[in-house]
This record gives C-alpha cells, structure tokens and sequence, in this order.
C-alpha cells in the first residue's frame, strides 16, 4: 500500500500526445473526444481512443471501461435559444465502482496534471456510473 501511495502522491507524466490530440480537437475538430488513460509502469498518461469528427456523445461513453478509471474531454456543439452555434468542452473523470482501489487513487491524484495543460475546458464532471454523466447531464451544465 505504500508503494501505491507514493506513486499516486508522486503524480504521472503526461505524454506529449496527449496536449496534441486535444488541441487538434479543439482548434481543427479533427474529433469528437479523446480518451486518456494512465499506463502504471510508465507512469505516464497516454492517449487511449481518439474519437472521429462525426461521433456522438453515446460513442464516448461506449469508449469508457466498466471496470477501469480514465479521464475524456468531450467537445459538445449545440444551438442556444438565440440560434447561435456554441461550442463548449467538457472535462471528464470517470472512476466507476467496479475500477480498483489503486486505479481510483492514481487517476484522482494525477488529474491536476493533466487538468492543468489542456486549456480551453469549459466544465468538469466526475462519474462513477453512465447516469452521472448522461447526455442530459452534458446538455443541462451547457445551458
């Protein structure tokens, strides 16, 4: 346990990839969402999935492990009741029931690391089930 405590305190490395996929995200939409994950024996955060431009929200969540913490930014377009076209970016930290004790800890502890670099994120959500962070949940923090 001391071990997993030092790595988690210690934080992980975030690959370069990682700011690369998100600003081509951001700036050329050449996606929908990334996926992130930590690879423990590196100790470094990597890209996990990179979703198409066409992708939904659902294709997100269906990229997302039951059993398994990541982090996503998502890039969320919708119309407001002006009829002006928004876009926002979302920030998303999953750590399901079913993930390990450790996983929980490193992703929780590492988050800021990786929080910090990607800028442009408009709201953050934490989810440890589908229904904590559901499309209405995406439309309604939007609003």
């Amino acid at each position: 346990m001391a071990m997993a405590f030092k790595m988690a305190t210690e934080g992980m490395r975030v690959k370069q990839e990682c700011l690369s996929s998100f600003m081509e995200m951001k700036w050329k939409k050449a996606s929908r969402y990334v996926v992130f994950k930590i690879d423990e024996k590196s100790r470094e955060v990597m890209v996990d999935k990179v979703g198409r431009p066409g992708d939904g929200y659902e294709g997100l969540a269906a990229s997302l492990p039951l059993d398994d913490c990541r982090y996503a930014v998502f890039d969320f377009d919708f119309v407001t009741v002006d009829n002006c076209q928004k876009s926002k970016i979302f920030f998303i930290t999953w750590s399901p029931t079913a993930s390990r004790i450790r996983s929980k800890m490193l992703y929780a502890t590492s988050k800021q690391g990786l929080r910090r670099l990607l800028e442009g994120i408009h709201y953050e959500v934490q989810a440890t089930d589908a229904a904590e962070m559901g499309f209405d949940v995406i439309k309604e923090r939007a609003k």
